[in-house]
C-alpha cells in the first residue's frame, strides 16, 4: 500500500526522506566514541555495523542510562568517567524493525505507531543498510511539503 501525500498527490518513499549517509560504529567501539558522536552531529541514533551487516542501534537515550549521571558535572570522577569505557555491545538494541527504502512513509508511520521505537533503520533489499529513518525524518517531509504549498 503506498502512502499518497494528500498535499502533493505523490508517493512519499522512504528513501526519498531518510537520513544517509549514517555515521555508524562498531559492536567494540567505546561508549565514549558514541557519545563524541552525538555531541558532533547532534542527531539521536547510530547504526552499531559489521561492514554491511546491522547488527543494532544506540539511541542517545541508551547511552545516559548505561553512563555515569556526573559526567559533565564538577562532582565527575574517575570511576564515572571509566563508565565511557563499557562497549557499544554491551547496550545497543539487537531486536531491531528495519524498514526497506522502497517502502513507503505511511509504513513506516505504522511501525512507529506499533512498536515502542524512535527509529527505523533503512536496508536495501539484500538486508545491508543504508540510512536511518526518524519520525523526526517524517516531520520535516510534512513541513517542507506543507511549506511548499503554501509558496
Amino acid at each position: 500500500m503506498a502512502y499518497v501525500d494528500v498535499l502533493q498527490g505523490e508517493i512519499v518513499k522512504v528513501s526519498k526522506i531518510m537520513s544517509a549517509p549514517v555515521v555508524t560504529v562498531k559492536m567494540d567501539d567505546n561508549l565514549y566514541r558514541v557519545h563524541e558522536i552525538f555531541q558532533k552531529h547532534k542527531f539521536h541514533h547510530v547504526l552499531v555495523v559489521d561492514g554491511k551487516t546491522l547488527l543494532g542501534v544506540i539511541s542517545d537515550r541508551d547511552l545516559l542510562k548505561a553512563v555515569s549521571a556526573r559526567i559533565g558535572s564538577n562532582s565527575a570522577d574517575a570511576r564515572d568517567m571509566a563508565s565511557f569505557q563499557k562497549k557499544v555491545y554491551q547496550i545497543m538494541s539487537r531486536n531491531l524493525i528495519t524498514i526497506n527504502l522502497n517502502d513507503s512513509v505511511l509504513q513506516a508511520v505504522r511501525l512507529f505507531n506499533r512498536h515502542a521505537i524512535s527509529c527505523l533503520p533503512v536496508v536495501d533489499d539484500n538486508k545491508h543498510w543504508v540510512g536511518i529513518l526518524s519520525w523526526r525524518d517524517i516531520f520535516r517531509q510534512i513541513e517542507k511539503m506543507k511549506d511548499s504549498r503554501a509558496s
